[in-house]
């Protein structure tokens, strides 16, 4: 059984799946998009990737605030698993994503990418960070 984790961002979709035996999370990329409302490009390859995997179910971070409220983000990241659960019809878990940023830049740091880099892989990195979190679990 494949899970597919997802770093739901304004204008990105940071990407990771397990392995087929649920062990381990991958990076897979980055979805981009141009403008915040333009989703259906996003859903479309979200879709190929659910196909492509063999995907039977997703985790997807929630952008908690750090006293544990619920700002803008998080009301969009909720909005975003509703279309998920409907356009799929698969179980969408949700997983406290604060500080995963954070970490993300660390492993890069640690990893030696160059700071100016780090935009490029962030997003999937939180996505493997997410997905290895629900794991743990």
């Amino acid at each position: 059984m494949r899970i597919l984790g997802l770093d739901f961002g304004s204008k990105t979709v940071g990407v990771a799946v397990t392995d087929p035996l649920g062990i381990t999370a991958q990076g897979v990329e980055i979805i981009r998009r141009e403008k915040e409302t333009h989703m259906r490009p996003t859903f479309r390859r979200i879709g190929e990737l659910i196909e492509y995997y063999g995907v039977e179910s997703i985790v997807l971070g929630l952008p908690l605030n750090m006293d544990d409220t619920m700002g803008d983000r998080a009301e969009k990241t909720l909005a975003f698993k509703e279309e998920l659960e409907r356009k799929f019809s698969l179980p969408v878990f949700l997983v406290d994503e604060r500080l995963t940023t954070v970490e993300a830049d660390q492993a890069m740091e640690e990893a030696g990418i160059p700071r100016r880099d780090f935009k490029k892989y962030v997003d999937m990195i939180a996505a493997v960070i997410i997905l290895r979190d629900y794991m743990n679990r």
